[in-house]
């Protein structure tokens, strides 16, 4: 896979430079991220701004007027993004994972998948899972929704809550996990139009970082669905694989990158601060310290070992197999060159009046996301232990 970037996918102006067209694209979300973080609103004119430019529907296949884009190509606008704004950014991931996904999946009826991407291409729509419950917590760890869909001869009754739904207020399309109320129940994602009547959002999302993710509760009563927007479910004892191995290798460049990306964003404010910041009893800027030097050259080799990391998943040099622990090891990176840069900074780091303290906030987001590290290290040690096991038997 090229790693360079689509033309006609995130540069719609013919001859632009896709590095500038980046570079552009994170200062003008980085203009407005301090606000978003105060209020917590959902950041529509990011969204809108990103449409206008091709970008919500980047995965979606050229021949249904999409970009066409592979997962080396959405890696580097998901980290553009969140250079600038991060919570616009997880968003965005999400979009491109569940269309990347749409064109791969057999249970979709084919009117619904075609209205989706048409949706997504001509007005921006957005697409999320909800799965997460107030007293399930994430069915990744196991357990049947509480959330009910009753079968009834004009369609399904949806009822039920959700948490930590990302995108709720902007989200067009919501997946939404649920059981069936056969004897034997079906389980997966019912597909719902934010507009159908019984949806109620409750906005009590106030969260240490990524705030602008609007994740708030979303309610379902009696909220009705035809039969066919049933559209990746299977029985209880045989669970549907909602992501196979190249999807999760998707999930964990692209939610990697984002975190890279709020990573990448603290240390230029850092460099920049130090190469301005010139106490009076010093006569020169902190830049000509050698600790400082030292500490930036620490966080640069983490990052290094990010992007190559990264790049090589993205190019499919490293197997699916190892997804989490891409996660785990460059959302780790990330978490620490955060904490170096506060370091660095001193007060001025965990100060509203910079953007650091912004950035740490945001980053440490990361340890939340699936899969989290002691799944990870079990995964691993289990496997190998197994195999030691084996070996001498």
């Amino acid at each position: 896979m090229s790693l360079s970037v689509q033309q006609p996918a995130i540069s719609p102006a013919e001859g632009r430079d896709p590095d500038g067209f980046l570079a552009e694209l994170t200062r003008v979300l980085a203009a407005t991220a301090a606000e978003y973080d105060r209020s917590g609103s959902f950041p529509r004119a990011n969204f809108q701004y990103l449409h206008e430019h091709g970008l919500l529907a980047l995965t979606v296949p050229r021949a249904q007027g999409g970009g066409g884009a592979g997962l080396g190509e959405a890696r580097q606008v998901v980290s553009a993004v969140a250079r600038g704004e991060p919570s616009t950014a997880l968003i965005l991931v999400m979009q491109y994972l569940h269309h990347r996904t749409l064109q791969h999946s057999a249970s979709w009826p084919e009117h619904l998948r075609q209205r989706v991407v048409q949706e997504a291409v001509r007005d921006g729509a957005l697409i999320n899972s909800f799965r997460v419950e107030p007293e399930l917590g994430t069915p990744v760890r196991g357990g049947l929704p509480a959330t009910l869909a009753r079968r009834t001869p004009d369609g399904w009754i949806l009822d039920g809550s959700k948490i930590y739904s990302t995108g709720s207020v902007g989200v067009t399309w919501y997946l939404v996990w649920a059981h069936s109320d056969d004897p034997e129940p079906l389980v997966g994602a019912w597909l719902v139009r934010k507009d159908t009547p019984g949806i109620r959002i409750v906005e009590d999302w106030d969260h240490l970082g990524m705030r602008a993710t609007c994740s708030h509760r979303v309610d379902f009563t009696g909220v009705r669905v035809p039969l066919d927007h049933a559209v990746n479910v299977s029985p209880w004892l045989a669970p549907v694989v909602e992501l196979n191995a190249d999807g999760a290798l998707w999930m964990a460049v692209l939610l990697s990158s984002l975190y890279d990306g709020v990573a990448r964003a603290a240390r230029d404010w850092l460099v920049g601060w130090l190469q301005t910041r010139r106490p009076s009893n010093l006569g020169a800027p902190l830049a000509s310290l050698p600790r400082f030097q030292e500490l930036v050259g620490r966080i640069d080799t983490l990052l290094f070992a990010n992007r190559n990391l990264l790049d090589s998943a993205a190019a499919g040099q490293v197997p699916p197999g190892h997804a989490g622990q891409i996660k785990q090891l460059v959302t780790g990176n990330a978490i620490r060159a955060v904490e170096l840069a506060v370091e660095a900074a001193g007060n001025p780091g965990l100060s509203r009046n910079y953007p650091l303290e912004r950035h740490y906030r945001d980053v440490l987001c990361a340890r939340v996301h699936t899969p989290q590290d002691d799944v990870v290290f079990g995964g691993i040690g289990k496997a190998a232990l197994h195999t030691t096991e084996g070996a001498n038997a």
